[in-house]
């Protein structure tokens, strides 16, 4: 790591703090962020095998001289800049998806190469390039000196592709840190991001009766059943909500199953596997109640609807049960958080940021959809490679993220209250207790994704 250099500016006196400085800080950290993310893609990092990549993450808050570093029972790694009574936090997820097909990539995907100012890898845009740049950061405050009534916390996150939102569910249920606002670093090719749709994992069962394949007459093909159900859902599809800026709901068919007691028997129950996207307006109840009259237009009113619950334990071993409903999330463009984000934005880079929304899913389900703590994106890359095997983060983004974050931190302390920020009226209204899921609920520990 490059050498540190004194406090620029006195503490407290923010204000004074240009852009340049903002820029020039992060550029002197450069060539040491790109080791650090080098350093992450190289630590394979899938959901609840995070333990390395978080102890590594550890070392770099610890170099950096973080006033705090914790790892909490659920598995994430939390650094503290700061000590004040204004709590707030920088989100970066440090799990990744799996490789896939290795062929399908023109390189290592654990190499971290650099070329023409990019680095590739697994998990470079989704999303470890953020918590990079949140990182240093915290580093660039201190340099700065810039003081103020606050506390920011850059949190690596665990299992979020696994489960989105269910760390910080984690976070803002048990640990209480009494964050007032988050900043999801997630890919947004630098621009601001003020929401995206909520998602919901519905299973469907019809059930049949087995018999030996040689007289399936004797059965009921539960296969047969479920394929009515098939077309009635997607013909749902074409009949779903639409929002002007979070755009259409959707419902497709992920997966379907059968069970017969052997290969040569009639199925006796089928299974189908529902991604459920929910744009403005559309709620649990709504969905689940579609999902059930597309069956009985399909003739079949007996087939079971259920949400799933995530269950699988952490690299911590810790489990923590969570529904698979993950709720739509949205601030207005002239919210009180996205102006600051904006001025911080203009602050830190010199230009009028752009807004926008994300088409997948991140932790926001949880903290603003069913946890009611403002956020808003902002991130280096482009999501459209992420889960690809273009997976890349340009440096110049890391540079002007990490200056963007610092810049927020004082922009935030010196232009809002905590009373100002609160979510929009029109959040879904959620139950905030953990208690009772659905009765219909059933386990589910398989992958999910966003």
């Amino acid at each position: 790591m490059k050498s540190q250099r004194k406090p620029v500016v006195g503490r407290g006196a923010t204000k004074q703090v240009s852009r340049q400085v903002f820029l020039e800080r992060a550029e002197h950290y450069r060539d040491d962020m790109v080791r650090f993310l080098r350093d992450l893609i190289r630590i394979p990092s899938e959901s609840a095998q995070e333990e390395k990549v978080v102890r590594r993450i550890q070392q770099e808050m610890e170099k950096l001289q973080y006033d705090e570093v914790v790892i909490d029972g659920f598995g994430n790694i939390r650094g503290r800049v700061g000590s004040g009574r204004r709590k707030f936090a920088i989100d970066a997820h440090i799990d990744t998806v799996g490789v896939g097909d290795p062929d399908t990539w023109k390189w290592d995907p654990f190499e971290g190469k650099v070329e023409n100012g990019i680095i590739y890898g697994r998990g470079a845009c989704d999303q470890t390039g953020g918590m990079v740049s949140a990182t240093y950061a915290g580093r660039i405050l201190k340099d700065l000196g810039i003081g103020g009534d606050y506390a920011v916390y850059m949190v690596g996150s665990v299992m979020e592709e696994d489960c989105d939102g269910l760390p910080w569910l984690y976070i803002l249920r048990e640990e209480n840190p009494g964050i007032e606002c988050v900043i999801i670093t997630e890919p947004t090719n630098l621009q601001i991001y003020r929401g995206h749709r909520g998602r919901m994992e519905i299973e469907v069962t019809t059930k049949g009766l087995s018999c030996h394949g040689s007289a399936p007459e004797r059965g009921v093909n539960a296969v047969y059943k479920m394929a009515p159900v098939v077309k009635e859902i997607e013909s749902l599809n074409t009949r779903l909500r639409h929002d002007d800026f979070l755009g259409k709901g959707t419902v497709t068919i992920s997966d379907i199953r059968a069970t017969s007691p052997s290969l040569c028997a009639v199925a006796d129950s089928c299974t189908i596997h529902l991604d459920r996207r929910l744009t403005a307006g559309e709620t649990k109840a709504l969905a689940v109640s579609e999902v059930k009259d597309a069956a009985r237009r399909a003739g079949i009113p007996d087939a079971q609807v259920r949400i799933l619950e995530y269950q699988r334990p952490t690299w911590t071993k810790k489990v923590y049960p969570m529904e698979k409903y993950y709720p739509t999330w949205v601030l207005r463009e002239d919210h009180p958080l996205i102006v600051c984000a904006a001025e911080a934005y203009q602050r830190a880079l010199g230009e009028r940021a752009k807004i926008g929304k994300w088409t997948f899913s991140t932790n926001g389900v949880a903290v603003a959809g069913l946890c009611g703590v403002p956020c808003f994106g902002f991130g280096p890359a482009e999501e459209s490679t992420a889960h690809s095997p273009m997976d890349q983060c340009p440096i110049d983004h890391l540079v002007k993220a990490a200056a963007f974050y610092a810049s927020f931190v004082p922009t935030y302390v010196e232009t809002t209250r905590r009373d100002q920020i609160r979510l929009d009226d029109a959040r879904p209204k959620v139950k905030k207790s953990r208690a009772a899921l659905s009765a219909r609920s059933v386990r589910s520990v398989t992958r999910s994704g966003r």
